[in-house]
């Protein structure tokens, strides 16, 4: 199953720019705005209620002030969620990022849904090995591949032990920048539906790693809608395609994203699904993320 309709959200305390992570995260800049988490907390709220009212079942978990996690409305990098039951925790490269893993969220999650199974890869990080969820992974759930862009947050070690504990098939890769960085995480460069794939193929600059990502996606039989750096900048490669309760598809993106994309790219994606935007402007400008990032599916069996 690709697409769910539930989704996890965590409401953002004293959202803010984090230190640790922009040493990586290209996407990240500095706000001088003082009222940062307000506006961010605002923004959370207008974009959960767009989902709300699009047939989408959120789960909204209050963050606590304390110890401050000032990423963590970005749930899906420490957690993901399976149909098996089963649930995966993370190795986070940020230490302050580590803390994000708090017990209410999960407590939240097991008085709803039906956890039969925990993987704990969080042990990887005394190795220095860092695998950070569906950020580090793009998963085509359906045919069980994992695409991911090698960087300093996702280890090719990890990376092969995540294969071994869920059958994955690892399909890893270098993407970067126009300076030629580390895209810090694949999911700001690749969004991967049940019939298209979104993908900044340029980022991908090694000729044999580029030619067996574009294979393996016609293999898929998705069709593949390519995006340019500039819209990868403006995280058009980070959308998320869930189906709300009427099994009706939606693709979910920033207004920033949206705006980003030419006429013609909207009316083909328009073809499988009905896209939602809102604007996560100061989200994305402090955080370095945007709206798939804040989104952890749920597949997970309902009680």
């Amino acid at each position: 199953m690709q697409n769910t309709a539930h989704l996890l959200m965590i409401r953002p305390v004293r959202f803010a720019f984090n230190k640790e992570t922009a040493v990586n995260n290209t996407f990240q800049e500095v706000d001088t705005d003082k009222d940062v988490a307000s506006i961010a907390e605002l923004e959370f709220d207008t974009f959960a209620q767009k989902l709300i009212s699009s047939g989408l079942d959120v789960t909204i978990v209050q963050d606590t002030p304390e110890p401050h996690t000032p990423d963590s409305i970005f749930p899906n990098n420490w957690i993901s969620f399976h149909e098996d039951g089963t649930i995966i925790l993370y190795p986070m490269f940020a230490e302050n990022r580590r803390a994000e893993r708090k017990p209410h969220v999960l407590n939240e999650i097991k008085s709803k849904f039906n956890v039969t199974n925990q993987i704990d890869l969080t042990d990887l990080e005394n190795k220095q090995m860092f695998l950070e969820g569906t950020g580090s992974m793009v998963l085509d759930r359906d045919n069980k591949i994992a695409y991911a862009c090698l960087s300093p947050r996702t280890n090719q070690n990890a990376l092969e032990i995540f294969a071994n504990k869920t059958g994955y098939q690892i399909v890893s890769f270098h993407s970067t920048d126009q300076q030629r960085l580390p895209i810090y995480h694949t999911n700001v460069m690749m969004c991967v539906a049940k019939q298209f794939v979104v993908i900044c193929m340029d980022s991908i600059t090694d000729n044999t790693e580029r030619e067996m990502v574009e294979k393996l996606i016609q293999k898929t039989g998705k069709k593949l809608v390519p995006i340019s750096f500039e819209q990868m900048e403006h995280f058009a490669g980070n959308m998320l395609q869930v189906q709300n309760k009427q099994d009706e598809k939606l693709l979910v993106m920033s207004t920033q994203a949206f705006n980003s994309l030419l006429p013609e790219q909207i009316q083909i994606l328009e073809k499988y699904n009905r896209i939602i935007h809102s604007d996560l402007s100061t989200i994305e400008k402090n955080g370095g993320g945007s709206a798939r990032c804040m989104l952890a599916e749920v597949f997970l069996p309902l009680k």
